[in-house]
């Protein structure tokens, strides 16, 4: 039970950090802010306006008290209490009371004004409206031969101070979340910053000098970030650089080799040794490949879907059926992508007869799907392709011609680029390939 309250609260939180803290410092705001409200309204303003009411009920009783008394002149004693007491009163003789529903339940107003009536004049002798004259109350108060209307400033049942009170709570709350707002923003905004450079150099962009910002935790570890990219980016390097020396240092002792197997008389042996030669310099050129894959290589944005297009019409087979979506455009390395594509379908194309190749954008992403008819691969052995030089006995054969890099140069590239790729059984009974690239 607890655990789904616990998951349900925080379903309901916000995900991003900022939105976070700006609850962090809101809340407690707003709920002093609630809390002074309710306290003002109950013990100052509801009490005032109560005193007040009671007050003006009991002018109102002394004048009607009076005024039936006969020993005052009744003019006399309407003006005496206009002047003095603001009550401007008018007895209205012959004249039928009658009470109209008009009255408002939730206004504290008509309630307290409500409550003090009943108790001074009874349930069914007065009658009051606090709407029909914007600054006055009119009351009418039932007597033997008519009724007493009395007009009545509003200020004499509620305080004036009150709004002034609502104001001055308001605009502080406003205005101290205002400023959390703009002090938040500039202390999130470095981490958003980090995140973003993160990311661009985890799908192998270049990426402008990172500068670090904001709190010393955050430059902190914005400046740990740039230390490490920048080595990862001189290991890389010399990676690129040694493999280039290897390059040089192997091939020509591999080309000496060829021209010495020239005078070796026997045939048998020359060709089976020039074989083996052929596939060390293959081994060495797809490795060469696959360990530049990842050099640095300019972004531009391109169509992808024209690019499938012209990979598939490169090879010239009706064995390969295509639907592409037009016009998808994404930002990368395209000559990167078009190797991984070629890798795939070149695969495809060896080991199968019928290969449908797909192309849509699906929200954010662009999925490609190639489907084949081949012997296809082991579930087990999903994973296992994907690293170099992997290669499996059965289903796709164990050829001399490959080395077993072309699916790990593929997801080598689509990784560097945010995405991924994912093998699956293929509705023809052979492999699918599945690649998700965002946009």
């Amino acid at each position: 039970m607890y655990y789904g309250l616990s998951k349900f609260i925080k379903n309901l939180l916000p995900k991003r950090l900022f939105y976070r803290a700006l609850l962090i410092v809101a809340i407690p705001i707003i709920v002093l802010q609630i809390v002074i409200t309710f306290v003002f309204f109950d013990s100052l303003w509801i009490k005032t306006n109560k005193g007040m009411t009671r007050a003006l009920v009991g002018e109102m009783k002394t004048f009607i008290t009076a005024y039936d008394n006969g020993k005052y002149n009744n003019n006399d004693l309407s003006g005496l209490f206009s002047i003095y007491l603001d009550l401007n009163v008018e007895y209205k003789k012959n004249t039928l009371f009658k009470i109209k529903k008009n009255e408002r339940w939730f206004s504290p107003i008509d309630r307290t004004l409500r409550r003090e009536l009943k108790s001074a004049f009874g349930n069914k002798n007065y009658w009051f409206d606090t709407t029909y004259y914007k600054e006055l109350i009119l009351i009418n108060i039932k007597d033997n031969n008519g009724l007493f209307e009395f007009l009545i400033p509003k200020d004499r049942v509620t305080s004036a101070s009150a709004r002034m009170f609502a104001l001055w709570i308001t605009l502080p709350a406003l205005l101290m979340i205002s400023i959390a707002i703009i002090f938040l923003k500039n202390q999130t905004k470095p981490i958003v910053n980090l995140a973003k450079a993160a990311a661009k150099f985890g799908r192998g962009e270049n990426i402008d000098e990172y500068r670090p910002s904001g709190a010393s935790e955050i430059r902190q570890a914005g400046l740990e970030f740039d230390k490490m990219r920048k080595r990862i980016i001189r290991h890389l390097n010399q990676r690129s650089e040694m493999l280039s020396g290897i390059s040089h240092d192997l091939r020509t002792p591999l080309t000496r080799l060829k021209l010495q197997l020239s005078f070796i008389k026997d045939e048998n042996l020359s060709k089976k040794m020039a074989l083996d030669i052929d596939e060390m310099q293959t081994m060495l050129n797809e490795y060469l490949q696959f360990t530049s894959s990842t050099y640095q290589e300019k972004d531009e944005t391109f169509d992808i879907s024209e690019l499938a297009n012209n990979i598939i019409k490169k090879y010239n087979t009706d064995n390969v059926s295509s639907k592409l979506s037009s016009r998808i455009y994404i930002n990368g390395r395209k000559n990167l992508i078009q190797r991984s594509l070629d890798n795939i379908i070149g695969n495809s194309i060896k080991y199968a007869k019928r290969i449908n190749f797909e192309l849509v954008k699906k929200d954010n992403n662009v999925v490609i799907t190639v489907d084949d008819n081949g012997p296809g691969i082991p579930e087990n052995e999903y994973q296992n392709v994907f690293k170099p030089f992997y290669k499996i006995d059965k289903s796709r054969g164990d050829s001399k011609s490959s080395v077993g890099l072309g699916l790990s140069i593929a997801s080598d590239i689509i990784k560097s680029h945010g995405g991924n790729i994912l093998l699956e059984k293929s509705p023809l009974n052979g492999l699918r390939v599945r690649i998700f690239l965002p946009l």
